[in-house]
Formats: structure tokens, C-alpha cells, sequence
């Protein structure tokens, strides 16, 4: 057997030399189907053979001595422990009493190019050399037009294990109407997104490569019956683990308690270390951790401006990670009323109000733990519950304290924040760069209101009545600061305050002129996105870093992918 020298070497010092058993692809129904998810395909972890077809690139999350079975037929401890679906043809049905499905990537027919890369990820994630980029098998494998022959789970050498997708490769049973395909609009934004957030220091998805293909997917961008014919694209994204919430959601609603169990038991023995499998409260203990880590996400996308677009069950991760980039949005001005998607009507998922759609999410979590849970356990479940608000809100205040430089503890913090985002919100100040501007003005010229013509986003904030006021009560608190000094504290705010985001207008860009086959601006973007706190010429040049140019304000994104 022939394997390309980059991979050769990858499963020699993963596995063992011949330790090269077969396993299938599979999706997951537990994050595919959830009863409030949305009509999407999300595939899940499976595992690999050299075939054309097929919805998922693998799981690698173990190691090749889990593997079990024949030859023809191994799965590693992964899916040892759940039924997989007797059914293999793969066509869209309701699936019960499994959580994986087998299924095979469906290649594009058309040529397919590589777009971009991460190099972090290839390299300290997958342990691969930035040169494999160039090779045909690689582009081919990350493309979904092969799986590679006798490759095995893989633990990555570091003690780390991923799972990996490829979005956009091909239909699932859990596809409902769609065709499995991602477009390069959406494909663009996922990528570049995920690796900013990362760089943004949130805790999210990974995203390694990006192709796309001449394959026509149509679309109706906007649900407006305008159907558009836009271009196929796949994205190779990694996390720890793509279980949501919804994935036990399903099998509580369906009521299939003892394969939730054993989802749930799995779940925490890889995930979740602290807790003790032999420990009767462990999912009491389970919830407490979702709680508190599903808060602090939040806390930390308000304190970037990050809205997500569609919170529902199905897209918020059992591990507190960002996943699923769909219709988000940065804001630009502060506005609580922020909502990216032109698809949510309702503005359910407003960048205000994602706090409470996370306490509504945990609730459903809860809901789907209470047969599990014994009267007393859910009792204190509830009480866990009603802790959500305090955690987000002492979060949300220290990230916030540490965005304006405050140090130690102050009574009068919190009207300082409030304060400083109704300023924003009445002056439609931009949020990121007024934070950063702060971090960048010296105290003299705040106390003297001298802000010069480069603090745009401050000269904005100062046309308000109450500006001077504000900035009184900013530098008294600073004072206060113990042991420091302006300069501390602008270095400090620097490393916290980015001054580069992903703006809708800047992906826009990006994906207008990828559709001509120039990918320089995607590039660029994940080039300028990995440092987001450090000024780059590049960036200054390029404007990323001025006024939203007018255009911005029109832009549109929705559900569709």
C-alpha cells in the first residue's frame, strides 16, 4: 500500500506501524435532529476508509488501541458504546435507538482549488507540514473526494483529541430538505471567523482549510423566492467535541433515557475530568460546569461585540465553545439591539439578549437531565439554574473592568460601565474601536478633552452632553488603581481591546472578490486576524481599522449556507 509521505509519517507515530484497521464515516443523529434545531446538517465524528462519498470527515479523538472489530467493520471506543444505524443507504428519515449514522462524503464533479489554510492548526493541532498544502491528496482529502485507506483514530501526541467535519460535503439522513452542500459565501465567513475568534482568545471551533469547487449549489440567500446559483465549498473545522445541547435534547424527547445515559456517562468521562464517574451527582455536576462555562462564553462574545446569530439549542455546545458560524456579526456602532440575521424577524437572537437565550438553552438542558436526576438532584439543579444571572453578570463586569483598565474592586464600577455603553448607545459609537482608543489615549488629553482627529470612535462619544462628565468619573477611578501608571495601563488595555475585528463589510469584501478566484483579501484577513491587538500596516492600509465605509450599513446575511 502506497501513502503519500506527509501521511505516512502522520499515522506512523499516531498508530503504530500496522495498526492500519478500517472504521466508517459516520454523522451523529444526537446533533443533527434536535426536536428545536434548526433544518441543517450538522455532521459529526466518524472515522475513515479510501471511498468517494460522504457527508463527514472523521473523529480522531482516540488512540488505535481502542480500535475493536474486523478489519471491515472497526470502530474505536468512540462509537463502541451506542448502536449505529442499521440503515447504511443514505437518504433523509427519521433515525431512533442510535446516535451515529454511516455515511460517505459525496465529492464535487467539478475541479476543486484550495482557498486558504491554517497553519496553527495544521501544525500544532493536526502535526502536519504547512508543504502538504500543495499535494493533490491532501487537497482531495480535505475536499471530501477521498478517505484515506486504513487510516485509524488518532491521539494527537500532545494529549489533545479533535474531532474533525468537513461542512458542505454532502447530504446525511439529518439533512431534512437541504443538499448538504455549503456555499463559498458562507464557507468564506466560517473560516476566517472561527480563526479570528480563536486569535480574540474565545473559546471556539478551529477551522483548518477551506476549498471550494465550480459545482452549482443554488441558494435563496434571503428566503425571498430570489434563487441565486453561487459556488460549492467545504471547510475542514476541528473541536474537542461537536455534541450541543439539542444532542441530548433529541434522545430526552424521544425518550430514550438509557442511550442518553450512556451518551451523557461518555461525554463526561472524556470532557469533563473533574468529575468522578462513580460520583451519583456527576450530572448534577455536569450541569453546574455547562452553566457556569455556557455564561462565561457569553459574557466573553459581549465583551467583543460578537453577535451569533441563531442561538438555539442545536448550536451551543455541551463544551462552551463557539460553534456553528452562521449568520453572525461584529457590531460596528453599540446598539443592544444588534441582530445580524435579516432572516430573525423577531430579533430573538439580538446581541442583548443572547444572555437570555443562554439561561432559555440551559433550561432545555436541564429539561432533558431531569430523567436522569433524582427529586433532590433536581431541586439543586434548579437552584444551579438560578445562579446563571450572577455568574453572567460578575463575568461580564470583570471583562469589562479589564477592558477600561480598572484594577482592584470599586462600588461604583458598575455605573461606570452603564454609564460609559448608554454614552455609546445614544452617540452610536463604535464599540470596538471606542474601547480601543481608550487604550490608546494618554490621560492628559482625556482630562483636557484634546482628542485628536485619529480617536474618531472618541470623537463620536464626545458629542454627547455627558461626555466630560464621564470622563471625570474615568479618571478619578483610575487614580485609584494602585501601583500604576498611565503607561501600565495603556499597555495593559492594548493586549485586551482588539483593534482589528472581522466586520460584516470585511468578509463581504473577502467573499466578492473570492467569487472571481481572488482569494488575496481572504488571505490577508487571516493574516491580520491572528494578531487582532497589534497595529499592522498591512491592516491601516487596507482601512480596517476606520469609519465603516457607507455600503456596510446595507449589508444583509442570513441562515442560508
Amino acid at each position: 500500500m502506497w501513502w503519500p509521505p506527509w501521511l505516512a509519517a502522520w499515522l506512523a507515530w499516531a498508530c503504530g506501524a500496522g495498526a492500519g484497521r478500517r472504521a466508517p464515516l459516520c454523522a451523529s443523529r444526537g446533533l443533527c435532529r434536535a426536536p428545536l434545531g434548526p433544518n441543517a446538517s450538522h455532521p459529526e465524528p466518524g472515522h475513515c476508509q479510501r471511498q468517494r462519498g460522504a457527508a463527514d470527515l472523521c473523529a480522531w479523538p482516540l488512540s488505535s488501541e481502542s480500535l475493536l472489530g474486523t478489519p471491515c467493520s472497526a470502530l474505536v471506543l468512540l462509537l463502541d458504546p451506542f448502536p449505529i444505524d442499521v440503515i447504511q443507504e443514505n437518504y433523509v428519515r427519521n433515525v431512533r435507538n442510535c446516535i451515529f449514522s454511516i455515511v460517505y462524503p459525496t465529492p464535487f464533479k467539478s475541479r476543486v482549488r484550495l482557498v486558504a489554510v491554517s497553519k496553527e492548526v495544521l501544525e500544532n493541532i493536526l502535526d502536519l507540514d504547512i508543504s502538504v498544502k500543495g499535494t493533490s491528496d491532501f487537497l482531495q482529502f480535505i475536499s471530501g473526494g477521498k478517505v484515506i485507506l486504513g487510516s485509524v483514530p488518532l491521539a494527537h501526541r500532545h494529549g489533545e483529541r479533535w474531532e474533525l467535519q468537513l461542512k458542505g460535503s454532502g447530504k446525511t439522513p439529518y439533512s431534512r430538505n437541504g443538499d448538504g452542500r455549503a456555499v463559498l459565501r458562507s464557507s468564506v465567513r466560517e473560516f476566517l471567523c472561527s480563526e479570528a475568534m480563536h486569535y480574540l482568545g474565545i473559546p471556539t471551533s478551529r477551522a483548518a482549510s477551506l476549498v471550494v469547487s465550480d459545482d452549482d449549489v443554488w441558494r435563496d440567500q434571503f428566503y425571498n423566492g430570489n434563487i441565486k446559483k453561487e459556488r460549492g465549498a467545504v471547510v475542514l473545522r476541528l473541536a474537542k467535541s461537536w455534541f450541543r445541547i439539542g444532542s441530548l435534547e433529541i434522545l430526552a424527547h424521544s425518550g430514550e433515557l438509557d442511550l442518553q445515559r450512556r451518551l451523557l456517562d461518555f461525554i463526561i468521562q472524556e470532557h469533563f475530568p473533574s468529575i468522578a464517574m462513580n460520583d451519583s451527582n456527576r450530572y448534577l455536576e455536569f450541569f453546574s460546569t455547562v452553566v457556569s462555562e455556557t455564561a462565561n462564553l457569553i459574557a466573553l462574545w459581549m465583551s467583543v461585540g460578537f453577535a451569533h446569530g441563531v442561538c438555539n439549542t442545536d448550536n451551543f455546545s455541551l463544551l462552551s465553545i463557539t460553534i456553528d458560524y452562521g449568520p453572525f456579526g461584529f457590531m460596528d456602532s453599540y446598539d443592544p439591539n444588534f441582530v445580524p440575521n435579516t432572516s430573525d424577524d423577531e430579533r430573538r437572537y439580538k446581541i442583548g439578549n443572547q444572555a437570555n437565550v443562554g439561561l432559555f438553552n440551559l433550561s432545555k438542558l436541564l429539561q432533558a437531565l431531569k430523567p436522569l436526576l433524582d427529586p433532590r438532584q433536581k431541586q439543586l439543579a434548579s437552584q444551579i439554574l438560578e445562579g446563571y444571572g450572577e455568574h453572567y453578570y460578575i463575568r461580564f463586569t470583570e471583562l469589562f473592568k479589564t477592558k477600561l483598565g480598572l484594577l482592584g474592586e470599586n462600588e461604583d464600577d458598575n455605573y461606570l460601565i452603564a454609564f460609559l455603553l448608554k454614552l455609546m448607545e445614544d452617540t452610536r459609537a463604535d464599540f470596538t474601536m471606542t474601547f480601543r482608543q481608550l487604550s490608546e489615549i494618554t490621560e492628559d488629553q482625556l482630562k483636557e478633552l484634546r482628542i485628536p482627529e485619529e480617536f474618531w470612535a472618541l470623537q463620536d462619544l464626545g458629542k454627547h452632553k455627558l461626555f466630560s462628565e464621564w470622563v471625570t468619573m474615568y479618571l478619578l477611578r483610575l487614580n485609584r488603581n494602585k501601583g500604576d501608571s498611565d503607561t501600565k495601563r495603556r499597555t495593559r488595555m492594548t493586549t485586551v481591546n482588539p483593534r482589528y475585528i472581522l466586520r460584516n463589510w470585511m468578509a463581504e469584501s473577502a467573499v466578492q472578490k473570492a467569487n472571481s478566484n481572488d482569494f488575496s483579501e481572504v488571505h490577508l484577513l487571516q493574516q491580520i486576524l491572528q494578531h487582532p491587538f497589534q497595529r499592522q500596516q498591512a491592516a491601516e492600509k487596507a482601512g480596517y481599522s476606520l469609519h465603516p465605509p457607507a455600503w456596510a450599513k446595507d449589508l444583509k446575511v442570513s441562515c442560508s449556507s
